[in-house]
């Protein structure tokens, strides 16, 4: 244990994660308690992706707008008829070589976190960028994904 701020902590924790595991705990489980899988290393991601049909993967952060907007959207884009066959998820600033995996995976977009990017067979064809989710409201992101659920799945 270290000592650090006024509490202890694992000095892996201190080293490896921006926020502590107790905050983001009930950030991952808002996603992960619906059926998204969680993604911890770069071999999880580029395995994930590269053997699903279908693949929707959040980028999830502590932002206000991965609470208010992107959160929520991602889950109410699951109501529909058609769905990715995989829902996978990182966290920025805890899931350091496993966001990195999935950001190299959506170039040529610039790292955002939030952010939602959509694969078929391995290839990335839609992306929600961070500006298209800050200040959106979550069924407007709702509705975009479905859209591309209903084009792409």
């Amino acid at each position: 244990m270290f000592f650090f701020i006024g509490c202890l902590l694992p000095l892996h924790q201190i080293i490896n994660n921006m926020y502590p595991l107790e905050i983001i705990a009930p950030m991952k489980e808002e996603l992960t308690s619906i059926g998204f899988k969680s993604l911890t290393s770069t071999e999880e991601v580029n395995k994930s992706i590269s053997n699903s049909t279908t693949a929707v993967l959040i980028v999830n952060s502590v932002c206000g707008c991965a609470a208010a907007n992107a959160r929520p959207g991602v889950k109410q884009s699951l109501s529909n008829d058609k769905i990715p066959s995989d829902l996978l998820t990182v966290f920025a600033g805890v899931d350091k070589d496993a966001t990195n995996a999935a950001r190299d995976l959506m170039i040529p977009f610039p790292p955002s976190s939030p952010c939602i990017a959509i694969f078929k067979n391995g290839e990335l064809v839609h992306m929600l960028e961070r500006h298209h989710i800050e200040g959106r409201s979550s069924a407007i992101i709702s509705e975009n994904l479905k859209q591309a659920y209903n084009e792409h799945c």
